[in-house]
């Protein structure tokens, strides 16, 4: 699974974020702390669509999980109008967001 190629696509979804992160050079570190993000989350949802649906071939629970993983993903991202120039977005932000938006394990 393309965790990172999915995560970089959720975050172009969002050009002003996408924008923001590039020329702040925190692009990389937060796709990849989003990819971290959607892959932990796309094994729980396997778990989770396994246990509710024993007989689902796994190949469909997968893809359902995925689908579930990155809306949570897309559900967590800050919106781009949220920074400004004046205060910029920064992967400490963004990750601290995440940690608030997330359910306790």
């Amino acid at each position: 699974m393309q965790y990172k190629t999915i995560a970089l696509e959720l975050i172009r979804e969002n050009p002003a974020l996408y924008e923001r992160l590039r020329s702040s050079k925190q692009l990389l570190p937060a796709m990849d702390a989003y990819a971290i993000e959607l892959k932990d989350s796309h094994e729980d949802w396997k778990e989770q669509l396994s246990q509710a649906n024993p007989g689902t071939d796994p190949s469909q629970i997968s893809s359902e999980a995925m689908e579930l993983a990155a809306q949570e993903i897309r559900d967590r991202l800050p919106c781009g109008s949220q920074a400004t120039d004046a205060n910029p977005l920064s992967l400490d932000a963004a990750m601290s967001f995440i940690r608030r938006a997330s359910p306790p394990a």
